[in-house]
Protein backbone atom coordinates (compact mmCIF):
# COMPACT_ATOMS: atom_id res chain seq x y z
CA UNK A 1 0.00 0.00 0.00
CA UNK A 2 0.93 3.39 -1.14
CA UNK A 3 1.57 6.01 1.79
CA UNK A 4 3.04 9.66 1.75
CA UNK A 5 6.16 9.58 3.08
CA UNK A 6 8.77 11.96 5.12
CA UNK A 7 12.06 12.06 3.31
CA UNK A 8 14.63 13.88 5.25
CA UNK A 9 17.77 14.83 3.43
CA UNK A 10 20.99 15.98 5.19
CA UNK A 11 24.01 17.60 2.65
CA UNK A 12 26.42 16.06 5.54
CA UNK A 13 29.50 18.51 4.93
CA UNK A 14 32.18 20.11 6.44
CA UNK A 15 31.61 23.11 9.00
CA UNK A 16 30.53 26.30 7.56
CA UNK A 17 31.56 26.44 3.67
CA UNK A 18 29.94 29.34 3.30
CA UNK A 19 33.06 31.19 4.16
CA UNK A 20 34.98 29.18 1.82
CA UNK A 21 37.49 27.81 4.27
CA UNK A 22 40.67 25.80 2.83
CA UNK A 23 41.10 23.98 5.80
CA UNK A 24 37.76 22.19 6.32
CA UNK A 25 36.74 21.14 9.52
CA UNK A 26 34.32 18.27 10.42
CA UNK A 27 33.63 19.48 13.91
CA UNK A 28 29.92 19.53 13.52
CA UNK A 29 29.99 15.63 13.36
CA UNK A 30 29.50 16.11 17.18
CA UNK A 31 26.20 17.36 17.00
CA UNK A 32 24.10 14.97 14.61
CA UNK A 33 23.51 12.69 17.64
CA UNK A 34 20.96 15.13 18.68
CA UNK A 35 19.40 15.80 15.60
CA UNK A 36 19.38 11.94 15.15
CA UNK A 37 17.60 11.51 18.30
CA UNK A 38 14.74 14.13 17.56
CA UNK A 39 14.09 12.14 14.55
CA UNK A 40 13.95 8.06 16.26
CA UNK A 41 10.69 8.88 18.26
CA UNK A 42 8.95 9.47 15.41
CA UNK A 43 10.23 6.52 13.15
CA UNK A 44 11.70 9.08 11.22
CA UNK A 45 14.73 8.42 9.16
CA UNK A 46 17.09 10.70 8.26
CA UNK A 47 19.48 10.25 4.83
CA UNK A 48 22.72 11.68 5.09
CA UNK A 49 24.04 12.70 1.82
CA UNK A 50 27.77 12.70 2.59
CA UNK A 51 30.58 14.44 0.80
CA UNK A 52 34.51 13.84 1.00
CA UNK A 53 35.65 15.45 4.25
CA UNK A 54 32.96 13.48 6.29
CA UNK A 55 33.48 10.28 4.43
CA UNK A 56 36.89 10.97 5.76
CA UNK A 57 35.92 11.77 9.20
CA UNK A 58 35.94 8.98 11.86
CA UNK A 59 33.49 10.28 14.22
CA UNK A 60 31.20 10.65 11.47
CA UNK A 61 31.77 7.08 10.04
CA UNK A 62 31.22 5.76 13.23
CA UNK A 63 28.07 7.66 13.59
CA UNK A 64 26.91 6.24 10.01
CA UNK A 65 27.77 2.97 10.40
CA UNK A 66 25.67 2.78 13.74
CA UNK A 67 22.75 4.59 12.08
CA UNK A 68 22.95 2.29 8.92
CA UNK A 69 22.80 -0.88 11.89
CA UNK A 70 20.39 -0.12 13.72
CA UNK A 71 18.05 0.93 10.22
CA UNK A 72 17.13 4.18 11.45
CA UNK A 73 18.86 5.67 8.29
CA UNK A 74 20.54 5.83 5.02
CA UNK A 75 24.53 7.61 4.16
CA UNK A 76 24.15 8.66 0.51
CA UNK A 77 26.05 10.36 -1.68
CA UNK A 78 26.94 14.55 -1.88
CA UNK A 79 29.78 15.52 -3.68
CA UNK A 80 31.73 19.00 -3.69
CA UNK A 81 33.42 19.25 -6.72
CA UNK A 82 36.21 21.22 -5.84
CA UNK A 83 37.64 19.29 -2.89
CA UNK A 84 36.76 16.00 -3.93
CA UNK A 85 39.82 13.04 -5.76
CA UNK A 86 40.47 13.19 -8.19
CA UNK A 87 42.05 16.65 -7.57
CA UNK A 88 42.55 18.73 -10.68
CA UNK A 89 42.30 22.40 -10.51
CA UNK A 90 39.88 24.05 -13.15
CA UNK A 91 40.08 27.76 -12.25
CA UNK A 92 42.61 29.90 -10.51
CA UNK A 93 41.46 29.01 -7.17
CA UNK A 94 39.05 26.59 -6.97
CA UNK A 95 38.64 26.85 -2.90
CA UNK A 96 37.36 30.49 -3.70
CA UNK A 97 35.04 29.46 -6.59
CA UNK A 98 33.65 26.29 -5.81
CA UNK A 99 33.06 25.41 -9.17
CA UNK A 100 30.09 22.96 -10.22
CA UNK A 101 31.01 19.39 -10.96
CA UNK A 102 29.18 20.05 -14.48
CA UNK A 103 31.73 22.31 -15.07
CA UNK A 104 34.66 19.86 -15.49
CA UNK A 105 35.04 17.79 -18.50
CA UNK A 106 32.99 14.82 -18.14
CA UNK A 107 35.83 11.92 -18.23
CA UNK A 108 36.77 14.07 -14.55
CA UNK A 109 33.06 13.98 -13.70
CA UNK A 110 32.82 9.91 -14.12
CA UNK A 111 36.08 9.87 -12.00
CA UNK A 112 35.33 12.01 -9.10
CA UNK A 113 32.04 10.43 -8.95
CA UNK A 114 33.36 6.85 -9.07
CA UNK A 115 35.81 7.91 -6.40
CA UNK A 116 33.83 9.06 -4.14
CA UNK A 117 31.32 6.08 -4.82
CA UNK A 118 34.24 3.46 -4.11
CA UNK A 119 35.17 6.10 -0.40
CA UNK A 120 31.56 5.96 0.81
CA UNK A 121 30.77 2.15 0.18
CA UNK A 122 34.39 0.97 1.36
CA UNK A 123 33.82 3.32 4.84
CA UNK A 124 30.20 2.47 5.45
CA UNK A 125 30.27 -1.10 3.90
CA UNK A 126 27.31 -0.80 1.63
CA UNK A 127 26.14 0.03 -2.16
CA UNK A 128 25.55 3.47 -2.37
CA UNK A 129 22.23 4.48 -4.42
CA UNK A 130 21.09 7.77 -3.05
CA UNK A 131 22.92 11.19 -4.06
CA UNK A 132 22.58 14.63 -4.35
CA UNK A 133 24.81 17.02 -6.57
CA UNK A 134 26.69 19.65 -4.62
CA UNK A 135 25.59 23.74 -5.36
CA UNK A 136 22.34 21.60 -6.63
CA UNK A 137 24.53 21.49 -9.70
CA UNK A 138 22.65 19.16 -12.36
CA UNK A 139 22.55 17.78 -15.85
CA UNK A 140 21.96 14.60 -18.24
CA UNK A 141 25.45 13.95 -18.14
CA UNK A 142 25.65 13.73 -14.50
CA UNK A 143 22.63 11.48 -14.34
CA UNK A 144 23.99 9.34 -16.99
CA UNK A 145 27.23 9.00 -14.85
CA UNK A 146 25.15 8.38 -11.73
CA UNK A 147 23.34 5.55 -13.36
CA UNK A 148 26.56 3.77 -14.88
CA UNK A 149 27.63 4.16 -10.82
CA UNK A 150 24.63 2.04 -9.66
CA UNK A 151 22.34 4.64 -8.04
CA UNK A 152 18.35 4.35 -8.26
CA UNK A 153 17.69 7.95 -6.73
CA UNK A 154 19.02 11.50 -7.16
CA UNK A 155 17.21 14.61 -5.03
CA UNK A 156 19.24 17.30 -6.89
CA UNK A 157 16.11 19.21 -8.37
CA UNK A 158 14.99 22.30 -7.12
CA UNK A 159 11.94 23.07 -8.71
CA UNK A 160 10.82 26.60 -9.45
CA UNK A 161 14.75 27.54 -8.85
CA UNK A 162 16.88 28.68 -11.32
CA UNK A 163 20.70 29.00 -10.69
CA UNK A 164 22.58 30.15 -13.66
CA UNK A 165 23.37 34.14 -12.17
CA UNK A 166 25.05 31.48 -9.50
CA UNK A 167 28.54 30.66 -10.83
CA UNK A 168 31.12 27.97 -9.84
CA UNK A 169 34.16 28.29 -12.45
CA UNK A 170 33.41 32.38 -13.31
CA UNK A 171 34.04 31.57 -17.23
CA UNK A 172 31.70 28.77 -16.51
CA UNK A 173 27.88 28.96 -17.59
CA UNK A 174 26.52 28.70 -14.18
CA UNK A 175 23.97 26.70 -12.29
CA UNK A 176 21.09 24.95 -13.47
CA UNK A 177 17.93 26.23 -14.23
CA UNK A 178 15.20 24.35 -12.52
CA UNK A 179 12.61 26.76 -13.14
CA UNK A 180 10.38 24.59 -15.00
CA UNK A 181 10.83 21.20 -13.55
CA UNK A 182 8.30 19.51 -12.66
CA UNK A 183 7.40 18.77 -8.33
CA UNK A 184 6.69 15.52 -8.33
CA UNK A 185 9.08 12.27 -9.19
CA UNK A 186 9.82 11.02 -12.26
CA UNK A 187 12.62 8.36 -13.64
CA UNK A 188 15.47 9.20 -15.72
CA UNK A 189 16.34 6.81 -18.41
CA UNK A 190 13.86 4.69 -16.45
CA UNK A 191 16.43 4.48 -14.19
CA UNK A 192 17.16 6.97 -11.76
CA UNK A 193 14.32 8.45 -9.80
CA UNK A 194 14.39 11.76 -9.46
CA UNK A 195 13.11 13.22 -6.19
CA UNK A 196 12.72 17.02 -6.40
CA UNK A 197 12.74 19.03 -3.47
CA UNK A 198 9.97 19.97 -2.13
CA UNK A 199 9.13 23.76 -3.00
CA UNK A 200 6.41 25.89 -3.28
CA UNK A 201 5.43 28.54 -5.28
CA UNK A 202 3.18 31.47 -4.24
CA UNK A 203 1.33 33.47 -6.52
CA UNK A 204 2.04 36.96 -5.52
CA UNK A 205 0.36 40.46 -6.98
CA UNK A 206 2.03 42.50 -9.46
CA UNK A 207 2.06 45.01 -6.64
CA UNK A 208 3.85 42.41 -4.20
CA UNK A 209 6.26 41.67 -7.32
CA UNK A 210 6.92 45.47 -7.98
CA UNK A 211 7.43 46.46 -4.49
CA UNK A 212 9.84 43.37 -4.12
CA UNK A 213 12.62 44.47 -6.78
CA UNK A 214 12.47 48.47 -5.07
CA UNK A 215 15.77 49.38 -3.61
CA UNK A 216 15.16 50.16 -0.36
CA UNK A 217 11.88 48.43 0.77
CA UNK A 218 12.43 45.12 -1.53
CA UNK A 219 14.43 43.05 1.24
CA UNK A 220 11.59 43.20 3.52
CA UNK A 221 8.81 42.51 1.11
CA UNK A 222 10.30 39.51 -0.06
CA UNK A 223 10.82 38.58 3.55
CA UNK A 224 7.42 39.17 4.30
CA UNK A 225 5.90 37.62 0.89
CA UNK A 226 8.29 35.17 -0.51
CA UNK A 227 7.88 33.80 -3.85
CA UNK A 228 8.17 30.35 -2.82
CA UNK A 229 8.63 28.18 0.37
CA UNK A 230 11.22 25.43 0.73
CA UNK A 231 10.84 22.54 3.54
CA UNK A 232 14.09 23.51 4.51
CA UNK A 233 14.53 25.69 7.80
CA UNK A 234 16.00 28.92 8.24
CA UNK A 235 15.17 30.16 11.85
CA UNK A 236 12.75 32.51 10.29
CA UNK A 237 9.94 30.52 8.24
CA UNK A 238 8.40 28.06 10.89
CA UNK A 239 4.73 29.51 9.75
CA UNK A 240 5.29 28.56 5.92
CA UNK A 241 6.60 24.88 6.46
CA UNK A 242 3.83 24.15 8.85
CA UNK A 243 1.53 25.55 6.21
CA UNK A 244 3.61 23.93 3.24
CA UNK A 245 2.37 20.73 5.43
CA UNK A 246 -0.75 20.99 5.30
CA UNK A 247 -1.10 21.94 2.02
CA UNK A 248 1.04 19.15 0.86
CA UNK A 249 -1.21 16.66 3.08
CA UNK A 250 -4.84 17.92 1.62
CA UNK A 251 -3.42 18.10 -1.70
CA UNK A 252 -2.03 14.63 -1.11
CA UNK A 253 1.12 14.76 -2.05
CA UNK A 254 2.85 11.29 -2.61
CA UNK A 255 5.98 12.57 -0.09
CA UNK A 256 7.50 15.43 1.36
CA UNK A 257 11.34 16.22 1.18
CA UNK A 258 13.14 17.93 4.01
CA UNK A 259 16.54 19.15 3.87
CA UNK A 260 19.07 20.91 5.92
CA UNK A 261 22.82 21.21 6.40
CA UNK A 262 24.54 18.81 9.13
CA UNK A 263 26.96 22.20 9.63
CA UNK A 264 23.16 24.09 10.54
CA UNK A 265 23.25 21.51 13.94
CA UNK A 266 26.25 23.42 15.32
CA UNK A 267 26.65 26.81 16.56
CA UNK A 268 28.54 28.94 13.96
CA UNK A 269 28.40 26.39 11.41
CA UNK A 270 26.80 28.65 9.20
CA UNK A 271 25.29 31.60 8.61
CA UNK A 272 21.74 31.00 9.92
CA UNK A 273 22.41 29.57 13.01
CA UNK A 274 25.14 31.38 14.75
CA UNK A 275 25.12 30.66 18.62
CA UNK A 276 23.46 28.17 20.87
CA UNK A 277 20.35 30.27 21.39
CA UNK A 278 19.42 29.89 17.70
CA UNK A 279 20.20 26.30 17.64
CA UNK A 280 17.72 25.89 20.15
CA UNK A 281 15.08 28.09 18.49
CA UNK A 282 16.10 25.57 15.09
CA UNK A 283 15.26 22.67 17.53
CA UNK A 284 12.10 24.07 18.76
CA UNK A 285 10.69 24.54 15.27
CA UNK A 286 11.87 21.05 13.99
CA UNK A 287 9.76 19.68 16.67
CA UNK A 288 7.05 21.25 15.45
CA UNK A 289 7.25 21.01 12.22
CA UNK A 290 7.52 16.91 12.85
CA UNK A 291 4.55 16.85 15.34
CA UNK A 292 2.56 18.14 12.81
CA UNK A 293 3.95 16.13 9.90
CA UNK A 294 3.33 13.20 12.07
CA UNK A 295 -0.33 13.88 13.07
CA UNK A 296 -0.51 14.40 8.92
CA UNK A 297 0.34 10.98 8.38
CA UNK A 298 3.41 11.11 6.54
CA UNK A 299 5.25 7.77 7.13
CA UNK A 300 9.27 8.54 7.78
CA UNK A 301 11.63 7.14 5.42
CA UNK A 302 14.93 7.27 3.45
CA UNK A 303 15.21 7.77 -0.22
CA UNK A 304 16.52 4.19 -0.43
CA UNK A 305 13.16 3.28 1.38
CA UNK A 306 10.96 5.69 -1.19
CA UNK A 307 12.63 4.16 -4.51
CA UNK A 308 11.72 0.46 -3.04
CA UNK A 309 7.84 2.05 -2.15
CA UNK A 310 8.00 3.28 -5.49
CA UNK A 311 9.56 0.17 -7.78
CA UNK A 312 7.11 -2.17 -6.01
Amino acid sequence: MNTQAFLITIDTEGDNLWQQPRDITTKNSAFLSRFQSLCEPYGFKPTYLTNYEMAKSEQFVEFGKDVQRRGTGEIGMHLHAWNSPPLIPLTSDDFKYHPFLIDYPESIMRDKIAFMTDLLEDKFETKMISHRAGRWSFNDIYARLLIEQGYCVDCSVTPHVSWKTTLGDPNGAGGTDFSKYPESAYFIENKLLELPMTIIKHDRSQLIQRISKLPKIGKLARYRWPQRTWLRPNGHNLKAMLKLVKQAAVEKHPYIEFMIHSSEFMPGGSPNFVNESQIEKLYEDMEHLFNLIQQQGFIGMTLKDYYKQVTQ
